[in-house]
């Protein structure tokens, strides 16, 4: 297992201690919880699961909601 030193502030510090300690864990586990959460590389399964589950959602790819889209504005020339 690898080791990172971190510097931190003091209130940096005492928010990394208190939330450690609200969850039961050592300070190395919540932070390394926290990289693995903010760095993961694919959507979290509660989000996977709302896919599709919105018909009137503006991006629906169904038909109807396309036709009843408003006309393109015309853009603006640099």
């Amino acid at each position: 297992m690898s080791q990172i030193t971190l510097y931190l502030d003091d209130a940096t510090q005492a928010l990394v201690d208190q939330a450690a300690q609200a969850h039961g864990v050592s300070k190395s586990r919540w932070v390394a919880d926290i990289i693995r959460k903010h760095a993961a590389h694919e959507w979290p399964h509660d989000c996977l699961q709302l896919a599709g589950r919105f018909p009137d959602f503006p991006l629906s790819e169904r038909e109807d909601k396309k036709k009843a889209q408003p006309a393109d504005v015309p853009r603006l020339g640099f």
